[in-house]
């Protein structure tokens, strides 16, 4: 079953994707980039509120577009992972060392943190490290897309190219996810392919805007294009 997850960019849209119906809650800064990342204390404060609902959905958390640097990644997701979220994303660059990167994590990974990598569809030909990141322990893989102003996940990869992603990330174990600029449109074209999740920013605001803010309206009409189960604050 997909699952919807919504990026959110303050503690007011956490609860608002939450009330709305979002399956899992992915605290980004749409302002920093790509995977911009909350600051540690807004991120202490996201999981001390979501503990306090009577249903309480996963919360993911990404740790920035950092370079493919193995000592710098590993600290900024150590860092991250030890302020109680459910998952962290990091994004795999091809530029630097991203192998090297998923070998130095392995330890993290091993060590109980649930880890996410996200590979860049617009960056990305083919996805070679799928096999590292299966080695490494995490728990899942993701295609997003580095520009967000170059059109949605499905401009750069064809339903072929995802399904082949979704088949070689599930095979090993790990859950699957798409993401990049997608769209209300583009849903019944993705469901198919059977992602565990498909992640939302700039649909579920007004406008299309990902940098304003979440729109409940916006947000309605893509949960009630994926089938499936609601989270309530």
């Amino acid at each position: 079953m997909t699952r919807l997850l919504a990026s959110v960019a303050d503690l007011a849209e956490l609860a608002l994707a939450a009330g709305g119906g979002a399956d899992i809650l992915d605290l980004k800064d749409p302002a920093a980039g790509a995977l911009g990342a909350w600051p540690s204390a807004s991120i202490v404060e996201a999981v001390a509120l979501v503990r306090t609902w009577p249903q309480r959905p996963p919360l993911s958390a990404t740790v920035g577009d950092l370079p493919m640097e193995p000592a710098r990644v590993v600290g900024h997701v150590m860092e991250t992972a030890a302020l109680g979220v459910d998952y962290v994303k990091i994004g795999l660059y091809p530029d630097g060392d991203p192998a090297g990167c998923l070998d130095a994590l392995a330890p993290v990974a091993q060590g109980g943190a649930s880890l996410v990598a996200v590979f860049f569809a617009d960056l990305w030909e083919e996805f070679t490290l799928l096999p590292a990141v299966t080695r490494a322990g995490f728990a899942g893989a993701m295609l997003d897309t580095a520009g967000k102003g170059s059109g949605s996940l499905l401009r750069h990869k064809d339903a072929s190219a995802l399904r082949r992603f979704v088949e070689e990330a599930r095979a090993p174990g790990l859950l699957t996810g798409f993401a990049g600029s997608l769209t209300l449109a583009d849903i019944p074209a993705l469901l198919p392919l059977r992602p565990d999740y498909l992640g939302f920013r700039g649909a579920l605001c007004a406008g299309g805007d990902r940098g304003g803010v979440l729109d409940t309206a916006a947000l309605g009409a893509v949960r009630s294009a994926i089938p499936g189960p609601r989270a309530v604050a």
